[in-house]
């Protein structure tokens, strides 16, 4: 691992908003819109979350399962990978690196599980480890990430992994905005605070107003994630199993 997120392939990698909103030929030419393609990753991020949670991993598989699975359709579309696959692969492969390894065969029966009226969901082990190949291609193999955890923030950082600005921003500078976030709700004046650490403000309450809009936007159920009516006709204009 990198000495320091400067030094990192993480760093190297941030992207601007307009690379990463931008909606691959493939799924353009299946009629996937920009916020179609927005509500899969988040449907998908919810998808990794509740997978998650039945094999007991810690937050931070998650987080850099939610990462991989960003980053991969920033290079490669959903027609070609279906997320419906390159989720619970991207846990996997996460699984591995946060060194947290979750079992191929253990996924495949809580997916079967948890989406049993599902077909389109049915994959077996040999089609994670197969993805997972791909995914480590399409990766680049630079499978560093740093994250903006702080014990206190925790709630309000998960959050941020349903939306990109793990792509866009450093760790550090999506950590600042969510203590900016809690400092406003709280009440707390911490100007001075910031002053110190001399970062640009105007960064802050934009990447703060980001996450502000995603909460009034989408109202998702923190449980269920996105109404099954609202996801189900965009995940019915991809194939399965690409």
């Amino acid at each position: 691992m990198a000495a320091n997120f400067w030094t990192s392939s993480h760093c190297k990698q941030l992207l601007d908003q307009e690379d990463v909103d931008k909606v691959p030929q493939a799924d353009s030419d299946r009629g996937i819109t920009p916020e179609e393609f927005r509500l899969v990753k988040i449907h998908m991020s919810f998808h990794i979350w509740r997978l998650a949670q039945q094999v007991k991993v810690r937050q931070r598989v998650i987080a850099t399962a939610v990462t991989y699975f960003r980053r991969v359709y920033t290079r490669k579309s959903m027609t070609e990978y279906d997320p419906r696959l390159v989720a619970p692969t991207c846990l996997y492969l996460a699984s591995k690196v946060e060194e947290s390894t979750v079992q191929a065969r253990l996924l495949v029966f809580y997916i079967k599980k948890m989406c049993a009226s599902d077909e389109k969901y049915r994959f077996e082990i040999k089609d994670i480890l197969e993805m997972e190949m791909k995914l480590l291609e399409a990766l680049d193999y630079y499978l560093v990430v740093y994250h903006p955890y702080h014990p206190l923030l925790q709630g309000i950082v998960n959050d941020t992994y349903k939306m990109d600005l793990i792509l866009i921003h450093p760790p550090y500078m999506i950590a600042l905005a969510c203590i900016y976030i809690a400092s406003v709700l709280k009440d707390k004046d911490i100007t001075p605070w910031f002053e110190e650490l001399r970062v640009d403000m105007n960064i802050v309450k934009n990447i703060s107003m980001e996450i502000l809009d995603f909460y009034d936007t989408y109202k998702i159920d923190p449980q269920r994630g996105l109404p099954e009516d609202k996801i189900a006709p965009v995940m019915n204009k991809l194939p399965s199993k690409a």
